[in-house]
């Protein structure tokens, strides 16, 4: 039913009244958990291991009298609080970004002018336009709506779709359940249709509000890769505690010094406690998924940043994601029966009338189409209309809409019924695949292959091609068709079949190709990702697209017919050889999913219908429109592509990989940098030696190594080989046995030279605080070096200095000027328990830092990445 709200004549609230309501009224949403406030971020800081170690120690040097060491060591504590708050902050920060992107979008009519917002945004009295696939952002009225069917199981626990119907006259808002009620309601899904919405009621005062009902929002949820550092934690952490109380008991026992054995406990305590390993994890897919959001990608779900870098095929809609989605009418095919029919080639720019030949066919064009359109190809007829024939009988824009016949999976054509202004004239105009419009004209075998050979010709150019027909209810229908029941305006039938239907011609229509996709395609193929594209095209068309943007085309093109008469093992074997699906449609699309996925692929798939959703729910990575996609596709997907370009999907494959190098780089960093410092907590207690490594200057080494991992190494440029290497290993852990090697290497290199160092220095009477000076300095040293040598898996040359990382350069400068500061100012100095070094003494140390960089670099020749890819799947097209 439609009202006689026309969409033309709506204008909806201004945006002045708009923004007065929002402030008057707040937002359109319930009351939920909210984000963190600096207050509960800072309870949980408090609650860290280290933060409570830094105070058990100050406390224990306060009980011995040492007010000095005690207030150095709270001092550490607003440090390392401070850094935590900055690192929390900009983790809170980039996940309130992505719960604003995140929030379902509306389609709101102010000032006249249709805009998408964000559903919190939502005020009462809003004009709303809905369609299939749309999450209802509010309570509403409908004022006019066409075939509309919603989903209200959420709120009713109705499974069965209702009906809606227009508003009449003044009525007021009731509760949901039931059929043909003119209301909608805020979490609910249009299954079917379109209307036009006046909003009621928003936020806590909604249905959904009155239940109790929170909204999706993003947050931080275990991802598998926490689930496994958790774990990892959990054992580490256990050892560490026993470590702690072997040491103060053995320190104890031996020296009877119970409260330095405590001191000793806490430092080798701060020294392998685990502690940063989750943290960095959070950090990393936190701001990973911000950073992708920059690059026009939202990350739904951030399980979906750790996947992003092991993807082996990209599966892709051709229009809007290789192609621009801006259609035009290029080409017109009035059907007939002469031997050598000609097209009509349109010049898109030209004002110029349309030649009589063909304007019936753009007459049913329109009239087949929404009259205000918001679909790209139906923008386009009625931009031809109005530039060819204004003002001539052909455009109806005071025509009735009776009845809409919509596009179904077993008919893909679609039809509506008219009524001309003065009640004399009743058509029906259909449009859509060009073998579903010749079915409804009951074509035969010739015609079908006279109509396929044109089909063809076209499509080779690259153009969508669709079917026009006519009917007239006055009209007889033909002998073939058997009669229908007083068929008439009041009694129209269930199915587009019966009505008599006149082919009318062909309209093709022109996409153009996004410029970016072409290198795109090509950074795929060096980065070993296959390319799958899927449309719903001729095999011609496909092929033409493909053609253009150097889609490498992997044996024959398979039709969606074809499909369908394949098992499963077949599908499977042909996958194998095939990356162009044509003539496809979405539900297709969950087969073609499952098959690559029972080859081991790691799939992404590109959707934007309801029909999509199984599809994206089942690859590894779905990939939802965000310009036209449905919101039923979008909660579906683990990334939302917010402008719809395939190059987007490229640039967050590309920091996905990026993402999972710099956390692997920050995870071997920190396990090689905690075997020197508890290395040198645990030796000179076991052997009787003087302690090196005191809580404070365990605190000081965090200082540098929590923004060395967390900051420095998470703000690292991509590597230049990124995109030249195969997909990894979806199932290689983090810490595999390569990268634990490395780090195992990486830190014993560097335990044994400030350990040597120790030694020597000791043997040769240099006494315990030049000893704990040299060795630390030493520490200090190799450990910047390890961090400049862990930012880049490349041998490091000169052009480091140029490195757009901020961060690392001051983290490192910043670690060289404070460890100047404790060695040469005298009350800093003696508070770290250290003597004064000479220039030898710095030579010393510098050698030994030297010495454990050109380690470093060493043991890069032994863990390359793997190889660049040279090999190009399949052949050009």
């Amino acid at each position: 039913m439609v009202s006689p709200v026309d969409l033309n004549t709506v204008t909806g609230l201004s945006e002045q009244d708009a923004i007065a309501r929002l402030k008057e009224e707040g937002y359109n949403e319930l009351p939920s958990a909210g984000a963190r406030n600096l207050f509960s971020i800072a309870w949980e800081i408090i609650q860290d291991p280290i933060f409570l170690l830094l105070v058990g120690g100050g406390v224990i040097y306060w009980v011995l009298g040492d007010l000095q060491e005690a207030l150095i060591l709270l001092g550490f504590v607003f440090f390392i609080t401070g850094i935590s708050l900055y690192q929390e902050g900009k983790t809170e920060h980039a996940l309130e970004a992505l719960r604003d992107l995140s929030s379902p979008r509306a389609l709101v009519i102010r000032d006249g002018e249709r805009k998408r917002i964000a559903g919190r945004e939502v005020v009462r009295g809003d004009t709303l336009v809905l369609a299939e696939g749309d999450r209802v952002p509010a309570d509403a009225i409908v004022l006019s709506c066409s075939n509309l069917s919603t989903d209200e199981s959420l709120l009713t626990g109705e499974s069965l779709p209702v009906r809606k119907v227009a508003a009449v006259g003044n009525v007021e808002m009731a509760r949901p359940g039931g059929d043909e009620l003119p209301f909608v309601y805020s979490g609910t899904l249009v299954v079917q249709g379109q209307g036009i919405i006046q909003v009621q009621a928003i936020g806590a005062q909604t249905e959904m509000g009155k239940i109790g009902k929170a909204l999706q929002t993003v947050k931080p949820e275990a991802t598998p890769l926490q689930r496994e550092m958790n774990q990892l934690v959990s054992r580490l952490f256990g050892i560490a505690l026993f470590l702690c109380v072997v040491i103060v008991v053995i320190y104890g026992l031996t020296r009877g010094d119970w409260l330095k054995g405590f001191l000793a406990g806490i430092t080798l305590a701060m020294a392998i406690l685990p502690n940063e390993f989750p943290v960095v994890v959070t950090i990393f897919l936190a701001l990973g998924a911000w950073r992708i959001s920059q690059n026009h990608v939202l990350a739904r779900r951030t399980s979906a940043v750790e996947t992003l870098g092991s993807a082996t095929v990209l599966c892709v809609d051709k229009t809007g994601t290789l192609t621009q989605n801006i259609m035009a009418v290029q080409q017109l095919f009035p059907y007939n029966q002469e031997e050598n029919p000609q097209p009509y080639n349109l010049e898109l720019d030209s004002k110029k009338p349309l030649p009589e030949s063909v304007h019936e066919l753009v007459e049913f064009s329109i009239l087949a189409s929404q009259r205000d359109p918001f679909d790209p190809m139906e923008k386009a007829f009625k931009q031809l209309g109005e530039r060819s024939l204004a003002n001539t009988e052909h455009l109806h824009n005071d025509w009735k809409l009776l009845r809409e016949y919509p596009l179904s999976p077993d008919l893909l054509a679609m039809s509506q019924v008219w009524e001309s202004a003065d009640s004399k004239q009743y058509e029906i105009a259909a449009k859509g695949a060009p073998e579903a419009i010749a079915d409804l004209c009951h074509f035969t075998p010739e015609q079908q292959q006279i109509l396929a050979t044109q089909i063809t010709k076209m499509a080779e150019e690259g153009l969508r091609v669709l079917g026009v027909a006519k009917a007239s209810l006055l009209d007889a229908p033909p002998p073939f068709l058997p009669p229908h029941p007083s068929l008439s305006p009041d009694n129209l039938p269930d199915k587009q079949h019966d009505f008599p239907f006149q082919f009318l011609g062909l309209v093709g229509l022109s996409d153009p190709v996004r410029p970016t996709v072409a290198a795109a395609i090509q950074e795929c193929y060096t980065a070993g990702i296959r390319v799958v594209m899927i449309t719903g095209d001729y095999p011609a068309t496909a092929q033409t697209i493909a053609r253009q943007i150097g889609l490498m085309q992997m044996g024959a093109i398979v039709t969606g017919a074809e499909l369908d008469g394949m098992n499963d093992a077949e599908l499977q074997e042909r996958i194998q050889s095939t990356n162009i699906f044509a003539r496809a449609i979405p539900e297709q699309k969950l087969r073609i999913v499952n098959a690559l996925k029972s080859k081991g692929e790691v799939v992404a798939m590109t959707g934007d219908g309801v029909n999509d959703a199984p599809a994206l729910k089942s690859a590894q990575i779905g990939i939802a429109m965000g310009e036209r996609g449905t919101d039923v596709a979008r909660e579906s997907a683990a990334l939302v592509l917010l402008d719809d370009d395939f190059s987007s999907i490229v640039q967050a494959v590309k920091l996905g990989r990026r993402i999972f190098d710099n956390l692997r780089k920050a995870m071997a960093y920190l396990l090689a940098i905690h075997i020197p410092i508890a290395g040198m907590s645990l030796i000179p207690v076991l052997f009787k030696l003087p302690l090196v490594l005191l809580p404070v200057h365990v605190a000081f080494l965090h200082l540098i190594i929590d923004p060395a991992c967390s900051i420095v190494l998470e703000a690292e440029p991509a590597e230049t080989t990124v995109m030249k290497r195969p997909p990894r290993n979806s199932k290689d852990p983090l810490f595999g046995r390569k990268t634990v090697g490395l780090a195992m290497l990486q830190g014993g290199a560097i335990l044994t030279i400030v350990l040597v160092i120790f030694v020597i220095s000791l043997y040769r009477g240099q006494g315990e605080l030049d000893a704990r000076a040299l060795t630390f300095t030493a520490l200090i040293l190799a450990n910047l070096g390890l961090i400049l040598s862990a930012s880049s898996s490349a041998p490091l040359s000169l052009k480091i200095l140029k490195s757009p990382n901020t961060a690392l350069w001051w983290v490192m400068g910043g670690g060289i000027f404070f460890l100047g500061m404790v060695l040469y100012v005298p009350f800093l100095r003696q508070l770290f328990s250290f003597s004064f070094l000479h220039p030898i003494d710095i030579a010393i140390c510098l050698l030994g830092g030297g010495i454990s960089l050109v380690w470093f670099e060493q043991l890069k020749l032994i863990n390359q990445p793997q190889g660049v890819i040279k090999s190009k799947p399949g052949k050009p097209v």
